[in-house]
């Protein structure tokens, strides 16, 4: 079944315009997925456009079909603590910028387990995952392929 938002009210409409030009990044992001599913475009479509997962965009046009704008506000809770200091990131940041082999390692390029490895093994942290390497590398503009090894 292919889910679209409910049509629109002028000041609902014009509510979501100004909040689409928000310096809000996430009310910013929920309106525009209301506003492209008013003009007809489906969920997958949204997705491309938005870079979004469907779940999330499903989430947020129910919302709104529910409560209107104020279904697109969130309160946050406060969420879990930051699993590990800027300092500890920006060490991470730092190993991915230096060649592995300045380091006295037998390996030429860096992937995300080498670092996760290495971030352990120089007691950057007591544990971390590859995905998480990943999502402090994507923060710093910096890129790495998931290969082991």
């Amino acid at each position: 079944m292919v889910l679209y938002v409910r049509e629109l009210e002028e000041r609902e409409q014009e509510r979501l315009e100004r909040w689409a030009q928000s310096a809000d990044d996430d009310l910013c992001h929920r309106a525009k997925i209301i506003l492209l599913s008013a003009q007809g475009y489906r969920v997958p479509e949204i997705g491309e456009l938005l870079g979004a997962h469907p779940a999330n965009l499903r989430k947020w046009i129910h919302r709104f079909n529910e409560t209107s704008c104020q279904g697109l506000r969130t309160r946050r809770s406060g969420g879990a603590k930051p699993r590990f200091s800027e300092e500890q990131k920006q060490r991470i940041v730092a190993l991915a910028r230096k060649r592995p082999r300045d380091l006295g390692l037998t390996y030429t390029s860096w992937t995300l387990h080498r670092l996760a490895e290495q971030a352990q093994e120089r007691q950057i942290v007591d544990a971390i995952s590859h995905e998480y390497v990943r999502q402090i590398l994507k923060a710093a503009n910096i890129t790495y392929r998931h290969a082991t090894g």
